[in-house]
């Protein structure tokens, strides 16, 4: 066997192990969660079995009704991190380049940091209704704060020798951004990126939970009401499923645009 054919081999092997390794855990749990719900040893009106998720998994699908509030919570998901998330990156390289800049905003946005979801979405209904506004905003919110923070802190952490060679070579302050502090900071603004899409996905739950007519959190509210607790169940699998695929795609972006970097891998 030549050598190109056993690396492909060998490289086909590891990754059957890694999959059948992570899937251990889930199929032991799936199967004796089927076996325990039709042996009648846990109720199945609290817990249906995986059968009977999927059963309501695929008339969803089929009736459409799934993918229309999956594409509402989406784009609703999207609008937050782009509006959070875009003033959250902006403002971290204002105060990461700038001290006057952290002085004056940094203290101010470490206090709203603090306050909690749940504490302002009652306000944001209050003040925008329960239209598309509140939730967007609650989904802002929350995507700001891990790109400000992370790109605050990448800026900083970047080599002050760096900056004393782009002033020597008369970098323009917009041209110090963009060839020096962005690039040099970059796996902690993919880092911010991936955190501010997981928060974002999340604050999309407490909206539409609190207040809401369409999207995955009002098929789940809807279905709880009615007991209709398999569909609960494939709203959350939807979720976690959903920000899975948004967490490995900025993996794959991160390994894509900082492969440089010789970080141990385990």
């Amino acid at each position: 066997m030549s050598a190109p054919t056993t690396a492909l081999t060998n490289r086909g092997t590891r990754k059957t192990t890694i999959v059948l390794l992570g899937s251990l855990i889930p199929v032991s749990l799936l199967v004796g969660w089927q076996v325990l719900g039709d042996l009648g040893y846990i109720s199945t009106l609290l817990f249906p079995t995986p059968l009977t998720i999927a059963e309501a998994f695929g008339k969803l699908i089929e009736s459409g009704e799934l993918m229309e509030h999956l594409q509402i919570s989406v784009t609703r998901a999207g609008l937050g991190f782009l509006l959070g998330g875009g003033l959250g990156l902006q403002l971290g390289v204002l105060v990461g380049l700038f001290r006057q800049t952290e002085r004056a905003l940094d203290p101010s946005v470490q206090m709203l940091r603090m306050i909690p979801h749940l504490a302002v979405a009652p306000l944001f209904i209050l003040w925008f209704g329960i239209g598309e506004e509140s939730k967007v905003l609650l989904i802002a919110k929350g995507a700001f704060f891990p790109l400000y923070i992370n790109t605050f802190l990448g800026i900083r952490n970047v080599d002050n020798k760096l900056f004393e060679v782009a002033r020597v070579l008369q970098f323009s302050r917009f041209k110090q951004v963009i060839r020096l502090a962005l690039p040099a900071s970059m796996p902690n603004i993919l880092l911010g990126l991936r955190l501010s899409l997981a928060v974002s996905w999340l604050g999309l739950v407490v909206a539409e939970l609190m207040a809401s007519t369409s999207g995955i959190g009002y098929l789940m509210s809807d279905a709880r009401q009615f007991n209709k607790t398999a569909v609960v169940f494939v709203g959350i699998i939807v979720f976690a499923a959903v920000g899975k695929l948004i967490d490995s795609f900025v993996k794959l972006l991160e390994h894509r645009l900082i492969k440089w970097r010789d970080s141990y891998k385990g």
